[in-house]
This record gives C-alpha cells, structure tokens and sequence, in this order.
C-alpha cells in the first residue's frame, strides 16, 4: 500500500481539524503565568502516599536541606580547624 502524497494537500492540515474554531487564539495568552515560576515536580506513586500535598512535600525538602546545610558546614569547619601533622622518620 502507498502512502498518499503530501504534495497534493495544500494546507497540510487534516481535514478533521476545522479552522474556523481555532480563529479565536490569541498568542501568548497564557506566556506571563507560564513564566512566573511555576515548576511541576511529579513524584513517583508511592511518595505520594506519604506527601499528599505540595505543603508536606515543601515541609520535607526544607527540613532537608536544613540537615544538609547543617553537615555540610560542620564538615567544613571539620576539615578547616584539623592540622595534618607529618609524621617524622625516626
């Protein structure tokens, strides 16, 4: 079987598609709200049982990154205030 060729549709569109309900579009309708900052995160099905809304999930993450600021900083002062000695050669 062929497939029909598209040189001999002038529009390229199919014909199930009206453009008579698609005139009505406006352009960027909807750009600022899409730019505001909106992220979408999708979580897999069993985190959602335990997170059932974006308020426990941002109670999670905070406390989170609360625990990793908090090791990361002691590892710092760790490393920073320990003075590696050489060991002399007797």
């Amino acid at each position: 079987m062929r497939k029909v060729s598209s040189k001999g549709m002038k529009d390229g569109l199919r014909p199930e598609y009206d453009l008579t309900k698609l005139k009505k579009g406006v352009r960027g309708k909807y750009y600022q709200q899409a730019m505001a900052g909106t992220n979408l995160v999708l979580v897999d099905p069993e985190l959602a049982k335990v997170f059932p809304d974006s308020a426990s999930v941002n109670r999670a993450l905070r406390i989170l990154c609360d625990a990793a600021g908090k090791s990361t900083q002691a590892s710092r002062r760790s490393i920073k205030g320990s003075t590696h000695r050489k060991r002399s050669a007797a």
